[in-house]
């Protein structure tokens, strides 16, 4: 009985450490997925349909958070995964680096447990700072974010002048509600070893094409539209 337990064991050890990388995966896909409806809504958005697709041309790059859950079970803040994607000179887009945003000071009304975010980002400087490591708003005072909410759609954000624009998405259209004082973007390195099959930086990834995924074409070919 106790040969037949620890053949038992043993069999399991394999399977988990042979079943775990596609087990890792399934949560990026669904962040990948995920993104990808998050920029359709976007581009069909009758209040932001416009502006969007502009500023989406001439952008350096964009972070999508597809899904920002509000709780107090993780220091009382908020929480979301989601992807840094660079924009080529060609016009195509890099394969996604996965980040993590977190803090407790984003300050989503109460009662909208979560939401989308979007950050176009204007500029190679904002870029930098966010590839450097740890990205904190507000912290760097070289980088201005602009965040656009509900009223705003009508104009051409990236003429502001903001190094970042930050859209917000409630379940009900463009939110206004969001304070970005103190949230930290973390690059998810782990998620993008087990993506790609091996250990790879952000950089590598958005600068350097050094990684390749065939399961985010399709969000790379809603992009490139």
């Amino acid at each position: 009985m106790t040969y037949l337990r620890g053949l038992a064991v043993l069999a399991l050890t394999l399977f988990t450490f042979t079943a775990w990388p596609a087990m890792a995966q399934v949560d990026q896909q669904k962040t990948v997925n995920s993104a990808a409806s998050t920029i359709e809504r976007l581009k069909t958005d009758n209040n932001f349909q416009r502006s969007f697709l502009d500023d989406l041309h001439k952008s350096r790059a964009l972070l999508i958070i597809p899904d920002l859950y509000k709780g107090g079970f993780i220091l009382g803040g908020q929480y979301g995964n989601g992807i840094l994607m660079v924009h080529q000179p060609d016009g195509s887009w890099s394969y996604p680096a996965f980040y993590t945003m977190e803090g407790g000071s984003l300050g989503l009304q109460i009662g909208l447990e979560s939401s989308s975010i979007v950050f176009i980002i204007n500029s190679d400087k904002a870029l930098q700072a966010i590839l450097a490591n740890q990205f904190r708003f507000g912290a760097d005072a070289g980088v201005t974010v602009l965040v656009v909410g509900a009223g705003m759609g009508a104009s051409t954000t990236s003429n502001l002048g903001a190094d970042i624009t930050a859209v917000a998405l409630s379940g009900v259209g463009l939110y206004g509600g969001l304070s970005l004082e103190g949230t930290a973007l973390s690059p998810r390195e782990s998620w993008n070893a087990s993506y790609y099959g091996q250990n790879v930086s952000s950089r590598a990834i958005v600068l350097d094409n050094a990684m390749n995924n065939p399961q985010a074409d399709r969000l790379r070919d809603i992009l490139a539209r």
